[in-house]
Order: structure tokens, then sequence, then C-alpha cells
């Protein structure tokens, strides 16, 4: 919940020009109910894609304040957030609401990325690992492989988000193998391949090249640190040399 919407389509324009190219990085960005219509044609024609950060999982329906999957679609909107922490802890999102938006997503031809992570609490316990595989295989139930190979799950540890902590390279890279091995059990190998795996969690020009360096980490979902358009097109740049 950053930026009115002079900010955002100011930023957006200092930024379309200098993404690298949609073949080389994905870059989305994903904005306030409130300004995806304008944001979305104001990037036509460019790298930059404009995501939802959340949506309910029904058509339509007397949910006041939600906005629906079917609204997404027709304005354009190819990327939805689905299970985000803050969604889950503040919104009451649990496991199965987040597999109906995700099956939503698909039926209109969005592409969800599917957050899943623990909390410190959970980490301290040595349960990560269990709670990561049950947020991904409740997430993920009644896909094809063919769904779940074009899903983005987003890995990012509750305790990480706007605290400034950060996991190291190593143990996201770690628990970002659990989840690739948790959806080759699930379909896979080919699936599990395919399936691109995220890490999320103050996320930052100084430390992005070295997570994106790691094996099992193919790209960022990015908070604070994607708030200005210098440190936005730093993080898309690191992702040419991944």
């Amino acid at each position: 919940m950053y930026k009115t919407f002079s900010e955002a389509k100011e930023f957006v324009e200092e930024v379309k020009g200098l993404a690298p190219d949609a073949d080389k990085v994905d870059s989305v960005i994903c904005a306030p109910a409130l300004f995806l219509q304008q944001l979305a044609t104001s990037t036509e024609g460019s790298p930059l894609h404009i995501g939802a950060q959340t949506m309910h999982e029904e058509k339509e329906g007397a949910f006041t304040g939600e906005i629906s999957p079917a609204q997404l679609a027709d304005l354009g909107i190819q990327y939805a957030i689905i299970g985000h922490s803050e969604r889950r802890q503040y919104f009451n999102e649990t496991d199965a609401s987040v597999n109906k938006k995700v099956h939503a997503a698909f039926e209109y031809g969005i592409t969800p990325i599917m957050c899943v992570g623990e909390s410190l609490e959970q980490r301290e316990s040595g349960s990560t690992g269990d709670i990561v595989e049950q947020q991904v295989a409740e997430g993920l139930k009644g896909l094809s492989a063919e769904q779940a190979a074009q899903t983005v799950i987003a890995y990012e540890p509750i305790w990480a988000i706007g605290t400034g902590k950060t996991a190291t390279a190593e143990d996201a890279n770690e628990v970002c193998g659990i989840i690739r091995k948790k959806v080759a059990s699930l379909y896979d190998e080919n699936t599990a391949q395919q399936v691109r795996i995220q890490y999320g969690g103050s996320v930052k020009p100084a430390n992005i090249e070295e997570l994106m360096g790691m094996e099992h980490i193919d790209g960022a979902l990015v908070g604070g640190a994607s708030l200005e358009a210098e440190s936005y097109v730093k993080l898309l740049e690191a992702g040419l040399h991944a």
C-alpha cells in the first residue's frame, strides 16, 4: 500500500524505458487495484507487465471491496500475487483459500505468484521444511502438471518481510530446493525444473546478485527496494547476470 496514482504513474514512466527486454527478464509491477487499468494502458508495448497484489477466487458476487479474476483479466492483467504473508497474517487467508485463488487465476489466464513461507517461531522450531512443503502441496492441489509448471512460487519467510532481516543466500536456496523437490514429488522432475521459484524477503540491489546466483532461485519478489525507480532497474539488471 504505497504510492499515490500520480507517484505510481511517474514511477512507471521512468522505469519502462530502462527495463531490460522482455525476452531477457520478466519484469512485473504488482500495483494497488485502483491503478491497474491506467498502468496496464501506459505499459502497453513496453517490457513491463502489470500484476495485482491479490484477488478474490469468485468471478462475481456479494464480496464488497474485493476484485475478481474476471475483472483483472478484462483489464489485461497477467499476474496476481496470491497468499502473500501479509494477506495470510492480517486478512485470514489460508492454504485452502490460496488454492481456490490459484485455480481461479488459471481459469482466467492469469499467472499466479503463489507465496509460501514460515514464521520466526516455526523456523526456530526447525519446522520450516514441513511448513513450506505443506503450503506448496495445498496450494497446488488439483492443478495439472502444465498448470503447476506455469505457476510462480515465491518463498518469502515471514520473519524477513519488512524487517531488514534476510535469509542467507544458502538458506534461501535450501528452502527453494525443498520447494522444487516437493513439486517433483507431486508431479515429476520436468515440472519441477520448469516452475519458477522466487525468493522474497528484504531483497535489495546489494544482495540480489548473490541470491540470483543460487541454483534453485529463479527470481525475486521485492518489496521496499522496488519503490524507487533506480533501485528497481538495478534489480532487473541483476537478472541479466543470473
